[in-house]
């Protein structure tokens, strides 16, 4: 018998050392995240668990204001858990949060998965002469050194 992928916004029931491990060994845009930091954003966000039985094998986190603007960060789904179409399912999830509706605008950063977003309705930025940023890659790593 096959496990029913699950998906909750408990917070209480976030594999926090988990989601940790994979952002600060595995992922390319938070490795050497400490825990502490990263403790702090699962605090201060809308986050999506997807498990299978107990087991956390997928993550997405929002972080939102639930009137007019919600970014979408930190989506993953564990290696070994990969093509079973978990991460549309937690995507879908998102979009459809009840309190992330009606809103604005909803943005997301993305290197290499255009094509899971798009399918949501996810397009390229509308004006990129509007938009700004302070990036600083590789800060994690480099507070570690």
């Amino acid at each position: 018998m096959t496990e029913a992928f699950r998906i909750s916004t408990d917070p209480a029931e976030l594999d926090r050392d988990a989601v940790h491990d994979m952002m600060a060994r595995q992922s390319d845009w938070a490795r050497g995240i400490p825990r502490e930091t990263q403790d702090r954003a699962i605090d201060n966000s809308l986050c999506f668990g997807g498990y299978l039985g107990k087991a956390q094998v997928a993550f997405a986190r929002v972080v939102t204001d639930y009137a007019t603007f919600a970014n979408l960060v930190d989506v993953f789904v564990l290696p070994a858990h990969r093509g079973r179409g978990y991460s549309k399912a937690i995507v879908a999830a998102v979009v459809g949060h009840p309190r992330l509706q009606g809103l604005r605008r909803f943005t997301l950063n993305t290197s290499d998965a255009h094509g899971l977003y798009a399918q949501f309705g996810f397009k390229p930025v509308a004006r990129p002469e509007q938009a700004m940023e302070r990036w600083f890659p590789g800060l994690y790593e480099k507070a570690r050194d």
